[in-house]
């Protein structure tokens, strides 16, 4: 058993842990450099091999070298301290570039290809979604956070397409954009044993891209 795992509840004092982190105690300025070493602490807790259940707020502060109210005066519980950690594991993408409906949604499937590659994080938030899709509050935050920014910015792309006739109008749009991040998703989260091989994003919008366009009726 990890050596985090005498607190298998991971819980504040106060009962209930909070969606977010707690703010530094009046007086003393928060360090970076403890953040960054409470998070890394997590990460490689669980690499190491213990489960989220495991966790303690406790272990984290040891596995960090710092002290319990150190972890609590940041995050009010686990559960928000898992939160920052999931989201110390994304990286924004680019904005779309504008010119090319295709190529901007080449371009940002390619990041979340690129991201499926990088093992570490891969692992790692598979590990944490599937702990914080247990909890909905949580999800919800991490969602709105994280995950609305990217799923917005796709969805500007293809109402784009829609407005330059390259996207039918009686398409579904959310439907539409499950279809083209769903793949990489896939292989990312779900199938990581699949491979994300280069072309793949290009392969999935021009397949999608193929079902959708305007039909064109001939003259006459």
């Amino acid at each position: 058993m990890s050596r985090a795992a005498e607190d298998p509840e991971g819980a504040a004092a106060g009962g209930r842990p909070g969606p977010a982190a707690a703010p530094a105690g009046r007086g003393r300025p928060r360090s970076a450099a403890a953040d960054s070493a409470i998070i890394e602490a997590v990460l490689r807790l669980i690499e190491d091999g213990a489960s989220i259940g495991e966790l303690s707020m406790e272990g984290i502060a040891r596995a960090a070298g710092v002290g319990k109210a150190t972890v609590y005066r940041r995050w009010s519980g686990k559960s928000a301290l898992l939160l920052d950690v999931m989201r110390s594991l994304d990286v924004p993408g680019p904005p779309p570039g504008g010119d090319s409906v295709r190529d901007d949604l080449v371009a940002l499937l390619e990041f979340l290809r690129r991201r499926g590659l990088a093992k570490r994080g891969s692992a790692l938030l598979r590990t944490l979604v599937s702990h914080v899709q247990t909890q909905p509050e949580l999800w919800a935050e991490y969602h709105d956070t994280v995950v609305r920014a990217r799923r917005e910015a796709l969805l500007g792309v293809l109402r784009r397409g829609v407005a330059s006739g390259e996207i039918r109008a009686d398409r579904d749009l959310e439907m539409l954009a499950d279809l083209f991040v769903g793949p990489i998703l896939s292989r990312a989260l779900l199938h990581e044993w699949k491979e994300l091989p280069e072309g793949l994003s290009a392969d999935i919008v021009d397949t999608v891209l193929e079902g959708v366009r305007p039909t064109a009726h001939p003259a006459g």
